[in-house]
């Protein structure tokens, strides 16, 4: 028996043990293929290794979408988790490649994938409050919401949940530097049957930048001891 002899459940099953571009491989070979690939169905789970990854053509987003994660675990995540005004030129310039890659890919699945369960994001350092705050308003469904290592999430995204997460149930904001204590207490308060975790967060050092007036003050001081 071919292949394309089976029936479209089958075929669904098959292609749930490929990876992407697998799927999108086999999908060339034929047009009965291609439509098992472009069935909304197959992509009800979808995992990223890389921002880069979201911009390939492997995948379908749409109303079936159940469950995301963006994890990327790289050397370079480092560079994006650098405050911006203490970033030289080749950072900033590495940095500005793919600075809005996963934030306009998560406004996308606000607009095409309500029925969305589960975000898990990590070393997504230019991911804002807002991003999540739209993404908590235009997936009402949402249970489990895991961050980590996303160094531009503030108390703003914990007051985002108090308010648009009725959902939720799971909350992770684990080694982001800017969510405070007084923030996740609120969530605490506000939120008793959600789940919080928030390993080293309201303990690591914010990011606060010097003000310049104390800068010019420190600099005599530095010229004196010299």
């Amino acid at each position: 028996m071919h292949i394309t002899h089976l029936n479209q459940e089958c075929l669904l099953h098959l292609f749930s043990f490929l990876d992407k571009n697998s799927r999108k491989n086999l999908a060339k070979t034929c047009h009965k293929l291609l439509e098992v690939f472009q069935d909304p169905l197959l992509w009800s789970l979808l995992n990223f290794h890389s921002p880069m990854e979201l911009k390939k053509d492997n995948f379908l987003l749409g109303p079936a979408l159940k469950h995301l994660s963006i994890c990327w675990y790289s050397e370079r995540v480092k560079v994006c988790n650098i405050e911006d005004w203490m970033k030289n030129s080749f950072q900033k310039d590495f940095c500005k490649r793919h600075e809005n890659t996963v934030s306009d890919f998560l406004l996308d699945v606000c607009n095409r994938c309500p029925n969305l369960l589960s975000l898990t994001l990590s070393g997504c350092g230019h991911v804002t409050d807002d991003c999540i705050l739209q993404l908590l308003k235009n997936c009402p469904n949402l249970k489990s919401l895991k961050l980590e290592n996303c160094v531009r999430i503030t108390d703003h995204t914990l007051e985002a949940v108090t308010l648009h997460g009725a959902s939720l149930r799971m909350l992770h904001v684990d080694f982001c530097r800017n969510v405070t204590q007084a923030g996740l207490e609120r969530v605490r308060e506000k939120c008793p049957s959600v789940m919080l975790r928030a390993e080293r967060s309201a303990n690591m050092i914010p990011d606060s930048k010097p003000e310049k007036k104390l800068m010019l003050e420190k600099a005599p001081r530095k010229l004196v001891q010299l």
